[in-house]
C-alpha cells in the first residue's frame, strides 16, 4: 500500500513537471515568436526607409536647380517622418543673407544652421539672434576668419566677383574638424546673350586627426548652375543642372590645413567645370546641331538650304 501511494505520488509529481516543463517551452516559444515579429517589424521599417529615401533621391536627382525648393517642400509634406534626413542630403540653392553688424553678405546653408537662426562667417554671431547657438572652438574660429579671407581671394580670381562663406565645426563622432565652403555666382544680364545665370558651388571637407605628419581629407563637392540666354524676344534657351563629385587625399601638415584644402577645392572645381562643359553644353550642342530647320526659315542661304543644294549638284553630276 506504502510503496503504490509513493508510485501514485511520484507519477503526479512527473506529470506535474512535465507540465511546468511544457508550460515553459510554450512560453518560451511565444517569447521568440514576439521577438522574431518585432525584429521583422523593424526591418521592413528600415527597408521602407531605404527604399523611401532612395526614391526621393533619384527624383531630387533629376531636379533642374531653379525648382529643388519646390520639389523639396512637396517631399517634405509627403514624407514629414523623413524631413531631417531630407534636409542633410539635399543641396538647395544657395540664399544670401546680411551681416548688419559687419555689413557684409553671407550664404546660409545647414552647415551655419542653428534652429531658424544662421551664424555669419564675419561676426559669428546669429541672425535672427540666437543666445545659446552653436559656437566653433577659438582654434577653429581663428582657422575660419583665415579660410574666409583666402576664400574671397580664390572667389574673385576665378569668378570675378559673387558671395563666398566658409564654416567649420567639430563633429559630433571622431576628431578632427570639417569645414564647408561656398560660393555663389549670379550673372544676371551681364555678358552678351545671357539673360540669367547662376552658379553654386559647395565643398564640404573632412579633416581626419593628424598621424606623422599626414591628415586624412575628404571632399565632396556639388555644383549647381543654370542660366537662360535671349537671342530675340520669342528666342530663349534655357539650361540648367547639378553634379556632385568625391576625392579623398592623405597629405602632410607641413605646410597647414587651408593650403591643402584650398588645393584640393581648386583641382576639383577643374573637374567639374569640365564634367559640365562635356555633359551639358557637349550633349546639348550635339542635340541642336542634329535639329533640322524650321520649314518656313528654309533659305538658300541656310545650312539645310545650303545642304541640299550641295546633294542636288552631286546627283547632278554623277548623271
Amino acid at each position: 500500500m506504502q510503496v503504490g501511494r509513493l508510485r501514485m505520488q511520484a507519477a503526479e509529481e512527473g506529470g506535474r513537471e512535465r507540465e511546468r516543463v511544457k508550460e515553459r517551452e510554450t512560453k518560451r516559444r511565444d517569447i521568440l515568436f514576439v521577438r522574431a515579429g518585432e525584429h521583422s517589424e523593424k526591418h521592413q521599417r528600415r527597408i521602407g526607409v531605404r527604399v523611401a529615401m532612395e526614391a526621393a533621391m533619384d527624383l531630387m536627382r533629376r531636379m533642374p536647380p531653379t525648382q529643388v525648393d519646390t520639389a523639396l517642400s512637396s517631399l517634405l509634406l509627403l514624407l514629414p517622418q523623413y524631413s531631417s534626413e531630407l534636409l542633410s542630403r539635399v543641396d538647395q540653392p544657395l540664399q544670401v543673407a546680411w551681416d548688419a553688424e559687419c555689413l557684409k553678405h553671407y550664404l546660409l546653408c545647414d552647415y551655419n544652421r542653428d534652429g531658424d537662426s544662421y551664424r555669419s562667417p564675419w561676426s559669428c554671431k546669429y541672425f535672427p539672434s540666437l543666445e545659446d547657438g552653436a559656437q566653433p572652438s577659438d582654434q577653429l574660429r581663428k582657422l575660419e576668419v583665415e579660410a574666409n579671407e583666402i576664400f574671397a581671394i580664390y572667389r574673385d580670381q576665378y569668378y570675378e566677383g559673387g558671395i563666398s562663406s566658409v564654416y567649420l565645426w567639430e563633429p559630433e563622432i571622431g576628431g578632427g574638424f570639417a569645414a564647408c565652403f561656398l560660393i555663389k555666382k549670379d550673372g544676371q544680364g551681364r555678358r552678351g546673350l545671357l539673360q540669367h545665370g547662376l552658379w553654386d558651388a559647395i565643398h564640404v571637407l573632412e579633416v581626419g586627426e593628424e598621424d606623422e605628419g599626414l591628415a586624412h581629407y575628404r571632399l565632396t563637392s556639388t555644383v549647381m548652375l543654370s542660366f537662360t540666354t535671349k537671342d530675340a524676344p520669342s528666342v530663349s534657351f534655357s539650361l540648367s543642372g547639378s553634379i556632385t563629385r568625391e576625392m579623398q587625399a592623405d597629405l602632410s601638415v607641413a605646410e597647414g590645413h587651408l593650403t591643402n584644402m584650398g588645393r584640393m577645392i581648386e583641382e576639383m572645381e577643374g573637374k567639374l567645370r569640365n564634367g559640365l562643359d562635356q555633359v551639358y553644353f557637349g550633349k546639348t550642342k550635339e542635340v541642336v546641331f542634329t535639329l533640322r530647320e524650321p520649314l518656313g526659315s528654309l533659305t538658300a542661304t541656310s545650312a539645310t538650304g545650303q545642304s541640299l543644294q550641295q546633294v542636288v549638284m552631286d546627283d547632278i553630276l554623277r548623271k
